[in-house]
This record gives C-alpha cells, sequence and structure tokens, in this order.
C-alpha cells in the first residue's frame, strides 16, 4: 500500500517511490522474448498501536493465512540457532489489515483495485492472502538477489530456518504465481523485516505489487522496442494511478537505480497538504507522555543494532516507541562503549514508573545475557 513520507507543508514532494515505502519499477528481461513491468506501493504499520498485549496464550495460539494453519512452533523455535523470530513478530501474523474494507490499508487495496478494474477490463488476477513463509529460494534466488547480497543476513531477515524465512517483500511469490500461469496479476501482503525502533520505521509493513508479462505482439506496430514500449506502458498506468488516489496532481519521472530492475524510475507528486485531505501534516499518535531511560554497555564483535532492536522490542512490545545511540566511544584498550535512550510511550494511558523500571530492568538483563555485553 501506499504511505507517503511527510515533508513540510510548503512545496513538499510526496514520492510515490521511494524505499522500503512506495517502489514503481521496471524490469526487462529476456528482452527478445517477454518484458516484465512492476510497481510496489507499500505503507509500514503504524508503531506503538495498543501497548503490550503479546501474552503467552496468545502467541501460542494458531493463526490461518491463505488457508494454511500457523502455530507458533511453525515460527518460533528456540532450540534452532538458525532461527530469529521473537513472539512479537509471531503475534503479528495473521492480522491481514489489508484486508478489512474500514481499515485504512484495506480502504487503500480496494481504491487501487478500483483504479484497474475500471482501466483494465478485470485483467488483472488479484491475491491477498498468501502464506508469508517462504523459502530462501523464493524470497531471494528466484528475484535474482545476489548470494552476499545484506538483505540476505540474518540481521536483516527473519528466519525461521535455513531455508524459510518470513517474507520481506510481495515479490517473493512472483515466480511461482507466473509457473502457474499468471501474467497480470496483483500482489498484496504483510511483509517482515528487521528493522530500527523509531517513529518511521516498523519490522511489519505492507505491500501491494503489480505484474505484467509483455510479448512482442504488445508492441508491434508500435514503432517502439519491446523495453521503450513497456517503460511507457508502466509510467502511463501509474501516472493514471496517481491521479485516481490524488487527484490531478503535478508529478515527474526520476531516472533511478535497483539492482534488480533495469531500467528503474520512481514517480514523485507535488502535493500541497491541507486540512481535512488526504496528507494532513503529522501529527503524534499518543497524547501521552514518553518515558526516557538510558542504557550503556560494552559492545563485542558480535553485536547489531537489530539484536538489540529485538531484544528491546521483545520484551516492552509496542509500548517502546524508539531505541537511538546517543553516546559511543572507545577506550585506550580498545573497548567500545555505546549508550541507548530507549522511549516508551504508550497509546492510551500514562506509564508509570513503576512498570517503566520493571521493564528497563528486563531488558538491560536480557541485553546482556542475550548479547553477551557488559553493561556500565
Amino acid at each position: 500500500m501506499a504511505t507517503l513520507p511527510m515533508a513540510p507543508p510548503a512545496a513538499a514532494a510526496a514520492a510515490i517511490s521511494s524505499s522500503p515505502s512506495t517502489r514503481p519499477i521496471f524490469s526487462s528481461s529476456r528482452p527478445n522474448r517477454i518484458l516484465l513491468a512492476r510497481f510496489f506501493p507499500a505503507a509500514p504499520a503504524p508503531a506503538g498501536a495498543r501497548g503490550l498485549r503479546t501474552s503467552a496464550a496468545a502467541a501460542a495460539a494458531a493463526v490461518e493465512v491463505g488457508g494454511v494453519k500457523i502455530a507458533r512452533d511453525d515460527v518460533v523455535k528456540e532450540d534452532d540457532p538458525t532461527n530469529n523470530v521473537p513472539d512479537t513478530i509471531f503475534s503479528k501474523i495473521g492480522l491481514q489489515l489489508h484486508r478489512r474494507d474500514n481499515h485504512p490499508l484495506g480502504i487503500l487495496k480496494n481504491t487501487i483495485y478500483d483504479y484497474f478494474d475500471k482501466n483494465f477490463a478485470r485483467q488483472s488476477d488479484k491475491f491477498d492472502d498468501l502464506c508469508p513463509l517462504v523459502s530462501v529460494k523464493q524470497n531471494f534466488d528466484d528475484v535474482l538477489v545476489p548470494a552476499d547480497h545484506v538483505s540476505r543476513s540474518y540481521n536483516d531477515t527473519y528466519y525461521v530456518d535455513s531455508q524459510t524465512v518470513l517474507r520481506c517483500h510481495t515479490s517473493a511469490h512472483q515466480a511461482e504465481l507466473l509457473r502457474d500461469g499468471h501474467t497480470r496479476f496483483l500482489v498484496t501482503g504483510d511483509v517482515y523485516r528487521r528493522d530500527s525502533i523509531d517513529s518511521t520505521h516498523y519490522p511489519v509493513f505492507h505491500q501491494m505489487e503489480g505484474f505484467r508479462v509483455f510479448s512482442p505482439d504488445d508492441w508491434s506496430g508500435s514503432g517502439m522496442d519491446g523495453t521503450a514500449y513497456a517503460a511507457a506502458d508502466l509510467k502511463k498506468t501509474l501516472e493514471g494511478l496517481a491521479r485516481h488516489l490524488f487527484g490531478a496532481v503535478e508529478m515527474r519521472w526520476v531516472d533511478t537505480y535497483f539492482p534488480f530492475t533495469n531500467p528503474s524510475f520512481e514517480l514523485e507528486i507535488y502535493f500541497q497538504f491541507s486540512e481535512g485531505k488526504l496528507g494532513v501534516k503529522f501529527k503524534p499518535f499518543s497524547k501521552f507522555p514518553p518515558c526516557y531511560k538510558d542504557m550503556s554497555f560494552w559492545i563485542n564483535d558480535a553485536f547489531t543494532e537489530n539484536n538489540l532492536y529485538e531484544v528491546v522490542r521483545g520484551i516492552a512490545g509496542d509500548l517502546v516507541e524508539e531505541v537511538k545511540l546517543i553516546d559511543n566511544f572507545t577506550n585506550k584498550k580498545g573497548m567500545t562503549s555505546h549508550c541507548y535512550r530507549i522511549a516508551y510511550r504508550s497509546m492510551e494511558r500514562s506509564l508509570t514508573d513503576e512498570e517503566i523500571n520493571s521493564l528497563q530492568l528486563n531488558v538491560r538483563e536480557t541485553v546482556k545475557n542475550k548479547l553477551n555485553v557488559e553493561l556500565r
């Protein structure tokens, strides 16, 4: 789904493409045979939504996605050293916010469906309930992610085991759908990436992806080669979608680079923000005050910030609003110290010192034991 990054009210350029938000991309593959055009609008799930709600009973319950039942033990495998999926992430599987017609994600999905149905005579097959558990081959190999690409690392991706991941993108289903004979389709789903804890990042967000296969019959007689024809079709389609969503807006195309598509483009729209309309200036979700706690420790060679974020999120859930590095130094012995400030905030009430102190104590002990660092 499409979420616009916030910008100053005057002269705000709202990007319909950015990473990992919206990403219209053109891909040329086997130019003498077929051409593929695709776009990826995406929206992050809201952070700090309802406080800490994960319980052992809730985490243990099985969920069903696309007819596939997924139990906790299928995803969270504490005895498997290749598994890095915590209960907080398992608890998000099966929510399927994009399938709720009254949810903003569902409304946006259906609005995009409406555009394609009206303009392309219901030519696109639609999928919005595909299972988020995919193979490493589906998630990386089938979409030509290099073997040494950073996205394959355990620091960036949630691994169920060495050969299974929670999908990082809806593109993980492309090859399977093509093999099943689908040549024009829309895929919507929740996707998962290990990421920072702040107001603009969340480990679960949503993507909608459009895909079309072009054949020589499509561009013959156009006066263009296949690449130029598919690029022109992609631009026309996305410009129409932008007008469908935002009205008569100024827009521009930007040549850019993505490692998996060639050529690649981004579409930017110019949208004056105004009260009562799409794109209203961001206001904090919670009216309750934050509570800040600092934590310092000596790091080791294996330390990564994403591992720290997972530990904090696993204990505090959505009560943690931000984890920010505020100081670091290296002493004469070559030991490096990091100091992080953790912001806790509830959507529903003021937090008490007692509960935050208890959370912080738990965070400190778990960071020490799980990450093998020395607290200061």
